[in-house]
């Protein structure tokens, strides 16, 4: 128990005089103390009271060669403390304010990394997710030879999947509340978008099942023209798809369709 009481007394013992260096510090004058200390809180994982420090220092070094690194730091301490919003902006403003720093580089990609970080899942907007793709793609047109190109590489094929994904489930969930014609035009988008995707076999599919449906409850002059396409449609797709698992559901509405068409003369 004594124990327990002593190491608690301790502890407070450290965290008084923590906050005691760091209130001198942001007290001082001494710009140099204050990089020392945002550099020596940045170390120990304290990005808090670093962000805090480097942001009294920027305005005093600039044209130094601490304000440079004050500069760099400061967005890393953003990216450490998951501020990946603002690690983004602080990054971008580094490489284009120190074009000829060693530290540009590796800069311009933690700017698209920390885009890439602010990617939400699949189902929420994605403008940060195509954000990073651009600007991982302008990082490896500029620099080719980089370390982090191949990592830049790998991660726009994974951003990519993520928009492949969330394409395939818009355009299914606008089938799915019936939706049908804008569940085509995604389906359609979908296909040029993402010519060899795995998800285009069933997507063609449900295009196919959406415009017979369509075809069913369309008024009679519109039935033919839905009914012509869904034969052209399923003989398009037997051709691209012969082992597709939904080719016998799609030969039942090319069959119903090809009778359809063949009784529609006598009722209009």
């Amino acid at each position: 128990m004594k124990l327990n009481k002593a190491f608690w007394v301790v502890l407070a013992l450290l965290v008084v005089a923590g906050c005691s260096d760091f209130r001198k510090l942001q007290k001082s004058d001494d710009w140099k103390a204050k990089f020392d200390g945002a550099m020596r809180y940045y170390e120990e994982g304290d990005y808090y009271r670093a962000i805090a420090l480097f942001e009294e220092v920027l305005p005093l070094t600039r044209g130094k060669v601490e304000g440079e690194q004050a500069q760099f730091y400061y967005a890393y301490a953003h990216y450490k403390d998951r501020q990946y919003i603002l690690s983004a902006h602080y990054f971008k403003n580094f490489y284009e304010t120190y074009t000829r720093s060693e530290l540009a580089n590796e800069a311009q990609f933690m700017y698209a990394y920390s885009l890439y970080q602010s990617s939400p899942v699949y189902n929420l907007d994605q403008t940060s997710t195509r954000e990073a793709i651009q600007a991982f793609q302008i990082f490896i047109n500029r620099n080719p030879e980089s370390k982090f190109t191949v990592q830049a590489n790998q991660i726009i094929r994974e951003l990519q999947v993520k928009l492949e994904t969330k394409a395939y489930h818009s355009a299914k969930l606008y089938h799915k509340i019936g939706y049908l014609k804008s569940a085509v035009v995604a389906i359609d988008n979908f296909a040029m978008d993402y010519p060899d995707s795995k998800f285009n076999a069933e997507l063609q599919f449900l295009k196919i099942e959406a415009t017979y449906i369509m075809a069913q409850k369309s008024i009679p002059s519109k039935q033919r023209e839905r009914y012509k396409q869904v034969v052209a449609m399923y003989e398009e797709y037997a051709e691209d798809y012969p082992d597709s698992a939904y080719l016998v559901q799609a030969g039942k509405y090319f069959d119903d369709a090809v009778n359809k068409l063949q009784k529609l003369p006598k009722l209009l």
